[in-house]
């Protein structure tokens, strides 16, 4: 149990000592002045008067237990629960290279991923906190991960295409969000270390054409951040954005053919434990969202005690308040 105010408590607690010990300074001095009128003479808890002054001192005394319970109240006590529920960290990896403005996809590749992508946004829990990574040749955080919804949403909607694709730079640019930290592979292409995340996911978007990872120059570089995500537990789900058939689109002013790459996007969802979705027009896409499955965690959230003194303390007081009426005919 931890308190929000322990000055409170011990302000409270102080009050208290001071009212036992006057309280006991009372009884004392009442016990020797019928001591001194010959009333000590009487055995132990014989005759009305022990009677009624026991009932009077523990009114006293609950009064006073319920004023200590009322000083934690007010200290704002809470105690640390478990909590199960979906949550965790998902990373919208999108590509906007050259060849996502193509419209084999209507009405073009980039348009059909950002419209399904922000559908998925909409149907996560707040409990999800979602960021977004945009990547060409490199990765560049559009948003970093928020329980913020619509912040994800503005930096999907802002997104568009242009230059080549690296899919190992997407990688290590989601994991570098995720961790919050720099996220690189060493230039014998070794895994780092970067800890252990399962309730993380990324959703990468993409044609699955990848034109050598800008962080080491050859096509190692994406089966190497691969590894780095399967070694921190991260699942990296896939969506085939495009047709396999394929379609000429004009990049710095030469058209250039382009299609699906299914066997790199099933590659790397297989590498890390994800899943490939197929998406081959705008209506398979808009199914992604109720299709991505997170995982459960346990969390501990704070669960607030002071009510529940609150009513103990009340309690206390009425039965101290009890005692006396009922004994003495008067409240103290």
């Amino acid at each position: 149990m931890s308190l929000a105010d322990p000055a409170l408590l011990a302000v409270g607690l102080l009050v208290a000592a001071a009212l036992a010990w006057t309280a006991v300074a009372i009884a004392r001095r009442r016990a020797a002045a019928l001591a001194a009128a010959g009333v000590a003479a009487a055995s132990p808890g014989r005759g009305p008067g022990r009677g009624r002054d026991r009932a009077r001192l523990g009114g006293v005394w609950f009064t006073i237990a319920g004023i200590a319970v009322l000083a934690i109240a007010v200290a704002g006590p809470t105690a640390s629960v478990p909590v199960s529920r979906a949550s965790g960290t998902v990373i919208l990896a999108m590509d906007v290279s050259g060849s996502m403005a193509a419209t084999d996809v209507a009405p073009s590749r980039l348009a059909a991923a950002k419209r399904a992508a922000l559908k998925f946004v909409n149907a996560q829990p707040h409990s999800v906190d979602i960021g977004v990574v945009a990547f060409q040749q490199g990765g560049l955080e559009a948003a970093l991960p928020t329980a913020d919804h619509a912040t994800a949403a503005a930096a999907v909607g802002r997104l568009r295409t242009g230059g080549g694709t690296s899919l190992g730079d997407a990688i290590l640019a989601s994991l570098s969000a995720i961790t919050h930290k720099t996220v690189t592979v060493g230039r014998n292409g070794s895994a780092p270390d970067i800890g252990y995340w399962p309730s993380a996911t990324v959703l990468l978007f993409s044609d699955g054409q990848d034109q050598a990872g800008a962080t080491s120059g050859s096509d190692a570089s994406l089966e190497a951040a691969a590894a780095v995500a399967e070694k921190a537990g991260v699942h990296i789900d896939t969506v085939g954005v495009g047709t396999t058939a394929g379609t000429t689109v004009e990049v710095d002013g030469y058209h250039l053919f382009t299609a699906l790459d299914v066997s790199t996007l099933t590659s790397i969802a297989q590498a890390t434990g994800g899943t490939y979705h197929p998406a081959s027009d705008a209506s398979e896409l808009n199914g992604i969202a109720s299709s991505i499955n997170l995982r459960l965690t346990v969390t501990h959230e704070p669960l607030p005690l002071a009510g529940a003194f609150i009513a103990l303390a009340l309690a206390l007081l009425a039965t101290g308040a009890v005692l006396t009426v009922a004994r003495t005919g008067r409240v103290v």
